[in-house]
């Protein structure tokens, strides 16, 4: 993989890592800190609610003006807004003080990719690859960030812990953590003012004009040509994001420790087992798309899992509910990288970043709406696995529509290859 990426592309990799790594890093004593400084658990929740709000804000903005205005330039904007999130984090304890430097910059609560970075990086990768290499290396890039949030939630926990062992206050110890954090943001602004004119949205226009493309018409949201196909891709992505919503990690686990009786130790392990396999999941994805579609590959492998998820309910026993639940993680990433290629695939190259962008909104929009509906549901003892198969289900209406809207819409790559 290595020898396939130019040193843009190396470079796009090692701020994957740094990002995550930092994520990682600050997600296990954000919580823990904000409440040593003097918030109360209402304002925490609030605090990170409208994080995840300012998150996506941000982002819409950043990502659908970077083909204009210069990846890079927003690529640094990104990083800026990140040091400074940690800095004022740092230096304040004050609720109004800390909810906006939440909202105004990029802070993780959940230890997963936030803020404008993954779409722009996408987008450059995009360029600078060749169409059939684009799968393969997204499914590296989104096996190197699961690795690095989970090593940077390991290190930073340990510090913490560390710290406080040799007798700093818990305090002391989490804004060590934050400010390591605050650090990280300025590797990262480092490691993208060495990205070269390449990955910018010009470059691509410069070597392979198209008929138009120096006065296609700007939209809003910065799409033109693809803009139907993005706002139509954004719905059913939101869709599935709704669905996997009512299964997001916590609220399994909730479901687990209520119908089993499992303690938390075990559910560490089994969760841990979960995200190794959903990431090494992703790697499978490329050599099946190459055979069948990424369309196909989406489709036919997210089915599968999905009937899997709805199954977990289903199971008598313990053990059985954990070997399905392992099963359905076996395969249910499969459709990430792919997904992302496709979109970068379909699209006008000037229209990346925004097309990334769009579409995650979508998807992170869908995504928040859904948990408060499946904490209903798990509060009634007669409906406690109803979000098992409604998420389910959802998600298998959106592979169906998924396949009849866009099978006919093949990428670069794909172009007079028959397919299933």
């Amino acid at each position: 993989m290595l020898r396939i990426l130019t040193v843009d592309g190396r470079l796009l990799f090692a701020t994957r890592v740094v990002r995550l790594f930092a994520y990682g890093f600050l997600s296990v004593v954000l919580v823990l800190y904000l409440i040593k400084v003097g918030l109360s658990e209402v304002q925490v929740g609030l605090l990170l609610t409208l994080t995840l709000v300012g998150d996506a804000a941000v982002s819409l903005w950043i990502t659908t003006t970077a083909d204009r205005l210069g990846r890079q330039r927003m690529l640094l904007l990104g990083a800026g807004l990140m040091f400074l999130a940690g800095v004022a984090f740092v230096l304040t304890g004050d609720f109004l003080l800390l909810t906006l430097a939440a909202i105004i910059g990029v802070i993780s609560p959940s230890g997963y990719e936030v803020g404008p970075f993954l779409s722009i990086e996408q987008a450059a990768l995009s360029q600078i690859i060749s169409d059939k290499q684009r799968t393969r290396i997204f499914a590296w890039y989104n096996l190197v960030g699961s690795f690095a949030t989970a090593l940077g939630a390991l290190c930073g926990g340990a510090l913490a812990q560390a710290l406080e062992g040799l007798g700093n206050t818990p305090l002391a110890s989490y804004r060590a953590v934050v400010i390591g954090y605050a650090a990280l943001g300025l590797v990262l602004g480092l490691f993208f003012s060495r990205l070269s004119p390449a990955v910018e949205a010009g470059a691509i226009r410069e070597r392979q004009p198209r008929r138009g493309s120096a006065t296609a018409p700007t939209h809003r949201f910065g799409l033109h040509r693809s803009r139907g196909v993005v706002l139509r891709l954004s719905a059913l992505f939101a869709l599935d994001a709704f669905g996997g919503g009512l299964v997001i990690q916590s609220i399994v686990a909730y479901w687990f420790h209520i119908r089993f009786g499992v303690e938390p130790a075990l559910l560490g392990g089994i969760f841990f087992g979960a995200n190794i396999l959903a990431g090494i999941s992703a790697l499978a994805a490329a050599k099946i798309a190459d055979r069948i579609g990424l369309i196909n590959t989406m489709v036919f492998t997210h089915i599968p899992s999905n009937l899997l998820l709805m199954l977990v309910p289903l199971m008598p026993s313990l053990p059985l509910a954990i070997t399905v639940l392992l099963m359905r993680f076996s395969i249910s990433q499969m459709d990430v990288p792919t997904r992302q290629s496709y979109t970068m695939a379909v699209v006008s190259p000037d229209e990346r970043s925004a097309a990334a962008g769009v579409t995650g909104i979508a998807r992170s929009i869908g995504a928040s709406l859904s948990p408060s509906l499946a904490g209903a549901l798990l509060g009634t003892p007669l409906l406690l696995s109803v979000p098992f198969f409604l998420a389910g289900g959802l998600k298998i209406v959106y592979d169906l529509t998924l396949y009849r809207a866009f099978r006919s819409i093949r990428p670069p790559e794909e172009e007079g290859v028959a397919r299933t």
